[in-house]
């Protein structure tokens, strides 16, 4: 059988988001989305995931671009001038790997956004992280380590197919490892990951294609749909079309197409 999580990320970032998040689960084809558990509106998000028990909630970690629950003065390394998480990716990942200050840091960080998700009521479903930085050995590892504490039965592995050149080079021994890693500790994982490549631009088209390409596995496809814009908007997402990714998601051709191809929707607790 053909089984496809359809997941929002940044659940929480906006009411924009949080709009879209739940009028694509309750009248298009979303059936998952990935909770900043730090961002302004992520009570909010919550108030509206307690409505909707069919959408799989999980927990998108966040430790670039975006908002800390620690104290910034408790976590000195990760941060900016600003109190917000430095969005140096590559300075930041040797950083994680080689001081042991700044994974002390860390793993308080980490620790932080579960007990947050945890104190919402809401089951589990799945774990990410914010530019998927649960690729690095070092966070894949914290979060292995303080996730089964709290219940953590799923991951999200960020192998899209579709992603070539030298970065799909780059990544692809980091993905068999992190896979290996998975299966090692009993987490559960998606077969490939789809959306990556089409982040920020993610049309009825584009999607379509996606949905009548689809094999018969467990694929999961990403997606970071809005109402509209908003304020604050990370520098790096002002040309991202997260109102056409929106639209896609309750195109009537869309969801057509799922019906027509087969698939069954599901979120990451229906993984076996």
């Amino acid at each position: 059988m053909k089984r496809l999580i359809v997941t929002a990320d940044d659940f929480g970032i906006s009411r924009e988001v949080n709009e879209a998040v739940e009028t694509a689960h309750r009248f298009g084809i979303l059936s998952a989305t990935s909770l900043m558990v730090g961002e302004t509106f992520a009570a909010d998000a919550v108030g509206r995931a307690r409505k909707m028990p069919d959408l799989g909630v999980g927990l998108h970690v966040a430790l670039s671009r975006a908002i800390p629950l620690s104290p910034p003065a408790k976590i000195p390394d990760l941060v900016d001038t600003n109190g917000l998480f430095k969005a140096d990716l590559v300075a930041s990942g040797f950083r994680f790997f080689f001081l042991p200050r700044v994974r002390r840091q860390l793993a308080r960080e980490i620790e932080a956004q579960f007990k947050a998700f945890a104190k919402t009521g809401l089951d589990l479903d799945h774990v990410n992280a914010h530019n998927h930085l649960h690729l690095h050995p070092t966070i894949l590892s914290l979060i292995l380590r303080i996730g089964k504490f709290h219940g953590m039965r799923a991951i999200r592995l960020p192998l899209d197919p579709r992603v070539q050149g030298l970065g799909a080079v780059f990544l692809r021994p980091w993905l068999k490892l992190m896979k290996t890693r998975l299966r090692r500790h009993g987490i559960r994982h998606n077969d490939v990951l789809l959306g990556l490549a089409d982040t920020g631009h993610l049309d009825s088209k584009t999607l379509i294609s996606l949905i009548e390409g689809l094999s018969e596995q467990t694929a999961e496809l990403m997606c970071h749909p809005a109402t509209g814009s908003w304020a604050h908007m990370d520098p790096l997402a002002r040309n991202f079309r997260h109102d056409l990714e929106f639209a896609a998601l309750i195109d009537a051709a869309a969801i057509a197409a799922i019906h027509d191809q087969g698939i069954k929707l599901i979120a990451y607790r229906d993984l076996k």
